[in-house]
């Protein structure tokens, strides 16, 4: 899995504009959900190699979460090319990501 969340703001316009398939991860390195989740994500995406994984350090003060209206963490928001396909709000297994990755294919 990659180092923590980027704690670098990203502005909602820098996302619409990648192209290919991205999924956000919204969350925050101190987060217990986030923390639990963490190897569920990897394994599922590992299974992924052309789906960039974007990780977000979301909370107080920080817009892009709210635009996309996170609420809980891990929130994973699945995108071709910068337009929201699917999402997985605190996967508790793989198959949930899985199915959510797969609706990129279509």
């Amino acid at each position: 899995m990659s180092s923590g969340y980027s704690k670098t703001a990203t502005e909602r316009t820098e996302i619409e504009a990648l192209e290919g398939l991205v999924v956000l991860d919204f969350g925050t390195d101190w987060c217990g959900h986030c923390r639990a989740a963490e190897p569920l994500i990897a394994a599922a995406l590992a299974q992924q190699p052309a789906l960039r994984h974007i990780r977000i350090e979301d909370g107080k003060g920080r817009p892009l979460g709210r635009s996309y209206g996170v609420k809980l963490w891990p929130t994973l928001i699945f995108l071709n090319s910068g337009r929201e396909i699917a999402r997985v709000v605190r996967p508790a297994d793989t198959a949930a990501i899985e199915r959510a990755a797969a609706t990129l294919s279509l």
